[in-house]
């Protein structure tokens, strides 16, 4: 009688386990692809969907820091986001790269931290500290929003899971 019993009870417990969520069997986490750099992009988010938000470098230069103006030339650059929400809207990997493309420091840029500028635009400028300045050909954005990743499987796996955006690029990376 006992035996006759428990595959129904197995099917029960399984079953009780798999609706209260309990169950991390089927969470996975996986990294977005990297999308296409350049100096004007349209940010996608960890789907690879548009979101509506366009970012560009306005322009650079190197010049020595102001605060630390001993530590020689750094990338100051100017950028802007049109389409972005100040206060929850995306942010991107800004790059300055060499001739071939290859990344010699990066950072994030968020558009919280940039001001409204002309035409509803949001615009603010950031620096960028690399090894030989002389060798930056330009910055380069990536289009992958970085402005929040959720949470892995790891951290917890009844929530976690899904496509999180690519990791942030540094430097060495190829652009």
């Amino acid at each position: 009688m006992f035996l006759a019993r428990l595959p129904a009870a197995a099917s029960l417990t399984l079953m009780i386990v798999v609706l209260s969520g309990c169950s991390s069997w089927g969470c996975t986490d996986t990294r977005a692809k990297r999308g296409e750099a350049g100096t004007r992009v349209q940010i996608e988010n960890s789907s690879g969907r548009r979101i509506g938000v366009t970012t560009e470098v306005v322009d650079w230069r190197l010049d020595p820091h102001p605060q630390v103006p001993s530590e020689g030339d750094k990338v100051h650059f100017h950028y802007r986001f049109d389409g972005a929400d100040r206060t929850s809207g995306p942010a991107v990997d800004a790059c300055a790269v060499d001739k071939e493309r290859v990344a010699l420091g990066c950072r994030t840029v968020y558009s919280s931290g940039a001001w409204p500028g002309p035409n509803g635009a949001l615009t603010g400028d950031d620096w960028l500290t690399v090894e030989h300045p002389e060798q930056v050909a330009e910055v380069l954005l990536l289009p992958n929003d970085q402005s929040h990743d959720r949470r892995t499987c790891r951290q917890d796996g009844k929530d976690g899971g899904g496509t999180h955006p690519p990791k942030p690029a540094g430097r060495g990376d190829q652009l």
